[in-house]
């Protein structure tokens, strides 16, 4: 060999060892499997990293990170993907059955901010956000700021900031980004919201939770358990709360209220873990966001009156619904202070319920006097209506006028014993409204129920009935019924029978058979306490009666029916009624017998 062919195959040599050291080894084809999973990915997933890579300037990804913040009353978990709240865990409260109350769960909660630049929207919770604050646990008078930073592309800085106190249920949140932003544009924000099942009763939940939103009055998304809703108003939007039963997570706008505002409430019958799913979108002036001054307020927590009532919102207190315009009042400045007043000394609800009853029926017992008597007063009376009754079997407007003659001659008003009556339903109804959205009555047990807050189920049945009464027999309901029935039994023992066309006494029975299955699926507390009521209101008429001389009050009629008879006595403004009503129907009743006689002549 000579010398060139040597140096030629040792150069080929060296290449080829060379080849086989510097060269990468050929990369293995993807098994098809893998191929159709990685096709099979959402298309958002594709499009939000390329808007990622392009609007970010740094292209290195970061990894995922928590920050826990844990209050006297919350525990807050923020994440640096978006710089958003991911979990809200509500520690003074569990679920129905017992598990962690979550407002803010992680796979059920969305926050989403659209912010416009100049080169094109940026979805800033797809942004990887940087923040030097540490997890805290805080004191109850402590507060921890948590400032999010992140940056864009032309060197835009979009800074996050949140105010976490170390109790209550407010969290302080604001947005400023820096930078020209389009005028005309908004920033978009969206909050997409899971309603996780907090009560037992899945249809209940249904029925109740809204998205209730204030412009210059409260409004609602309308309720349904099972259709979808959808609203939108032009109206600026003060705040808006997404509203389970007994909880709220809300926005409050400080400064800069919350523009073309939609709210949707998607519902599927199906699902046995969602009750409804929540969205809100919202537009934020991009002018506010850039001078720093779109500051928010986040509320988590009870919709509890005396909690809600202190935020420094407008109206916020409307999100726990006290009744209509007219019982407003008496909830609101009445029997919501006193209840929290016992709820001071008295910690077992039962119990706080049987004092309010007693305290409400003492503060009625005038009334329940003034009543008592009147029904007296008409049981002495008893034996000369039914004389007029029988005199006039086939006249009834004659048996009218005759027990209309009757009442002015003794000076008894058979509307007096009605009023009282009357005057006591205002509170009744006010309760009806009351209980339902009470939530110290939650997970509170007495007795057999084991919360006071929802229906007490004494007896499953087997199957759904009809008209309210579902597949549960409530004893408190059967209680109330029965203890209705009872008062009705003995008023009607008292009270002589009214002629008319409906049978007063017998209304009597039907009325707490109807009200049964209307309120068999509601409140153990309110059934409860309409229960201790009745028994109350039977004992102050037995207590009232020992003390009443029936011999006394008809002396009393017998002496006006003297003194009306010769003039002695002065005619009160129902007597002067019934006097001028009796000269009508006179007068009416001889044209009458004139037209006849008339009409007989021709």
């Amino acid at each position: 060999m000579d010398k060139n062919f040597v140096i030629g195959l040792v150069l080929i040599m060296l290449m080829l060892i060379g080849y086989q050291v510097l060269v990468p080894k050929p990369v293995e084809p993807t098994p098809v499997a893998e191929v159709k999973k990685a096709a099979a990915k959402p298309a958002s997933v594709t499009s939000d990293t390329t808007q990622n890579s392009s609007q970010s300037v740094d292209s290195t990804v970061v990894p995922q990170k928590d920050l826990v913040i844990e209050t006297k009353d919350a525990r807050v978990v923020f994440t640096n993907k978006g710089g958003v709240m991911k979990e809200v865990m509500l520690k003074n409260y569990k679920t129905y059955d017992q598990k962690p109350l979550y407002l803010i769960a992680e796979k059920h909660n969305n926050f989403q901010i659209d912010l416009p630049t100049q080169t094109g929207d940026v979805r800033l919770t797809n942004q990887t956000f940087s923040t030097d604050a540490q997890d805290r646990t805080l004191a109850e008078k402590d507060s921890a700021v948590i400032t999010y930073k992140t940056t864009l592309k032309n060197n835009q800085t979009v800074e996050q900031t949140y105010v976490v106190r170390g109790s209550g249920y407010v969290i302080d949140y604001g947005i400023k980004a820096s930078g020209a932003l389009p005028a005309n544009k908004s920033v978009e924000f969206h909050w997409d919201n899971d309603l996780l099942q907090l009560e037992n009763d899945m249809k209940k939940n249904r029925e109740v939770v809204t998205v209730n939103y204030y412009t210059d009055e409260l409004k609602s998304l309308p309720t349904s358990p099972t259709s979808n809703e959808e609203e939108k108003t032009a109206d600026p939007v003060k705040w808006f709360t997404i509203k389970h039963k007994y909880f709220l997570a809300g926005l409050i706008a400080e400064k800069q209220p919350l523009t073309n505002v939609t709210m949707r409430a998607n519902v599927n019958a199906e699902d046995t873990v969602i009750v409804k799913n929540m969205n809100i979108f919202a537009g934020i002036p991009t002018a506010a966001v850039q001078k720093g001054e779109a500051n928010f307020q986040f509320y988590l927590g009870p919709n509890e009156y005396h909690i809600v009532d202190k935020v420094k919102a407008e109206n916020f207190d409307q999100n726990v619904y006290l009744g209509y315009a007219f019982l407003k009042p008496i909830n609101k400045f009445f029997l919501v202070p006193l209840f929290n007043l016992i709820e001071g000394f008295v910690s077992n609800y039962g119990l706080l319920i049987i004092l309010l009853v007693l305290f409400v029926k003492t503060l009625l017992t005038p009334l329940t006097y003034k009543s008592y008597i009147s029904m007296a007063k008409m049981r002495i009376l008893g034996p000369e209506l039914e004389q007029i009754r029988e005199q006039n079997k086939d006249d009834i407007a004659k048996q009218q006028q005759e027990q209309m003659k009757l009442y002015q001659q003794v000076g008894v008003s058979p509307l007096s014993g009605c009023v009282p009556v009357l005057a006591t339903m205002p509170i009744l109804f006010s309760l009806f409204f009351l209980f339902p959205n009470l939530i110290e009555l939650r997970q509170q047990s007495f007795l057999w129920a084991s919360d006071l807050s929802t229906y007490d189920s004494f007896f499953k049945l087997p199957f759904n009935v009809p008209f309210g009464i579902g597949n549960h027999i409530s004893l408190f309901t059967i209680l109330m019924t029965a203890s209705s029935i009872g008062y009705a039994y003995y008023n009607n023992q008292n009270t002589p029978t009214q002629p008319g066309p409906v049978n007063m006494k017998a209304l009597g029975y039907v009325m707490p058979l109807m009200f049964m299955f209307i309120l068999n699926s509601f409140p153990a507390g309110l059934t409860f306490y309409y229960f201790v009521s009745n028994i109350v209101t039977i004992a102050q008429q037995l207590l009232i009666k020992r003390f009443v001389n029936e011999d006394k009050i008809k002396n009393i009629l017998e002496e006006n029916r003297k003194k009306n008879a010769t003039g002695e006595k002065k005619q009160n403004k129902f007597q002067k009624y019934l006097e001028k009503s009796l000269q009508a129907a006179e007068e009416a009743k001889k044209k009458q017998a004139e037209l006849e006689k008339k009409t007989k002549k021709k």
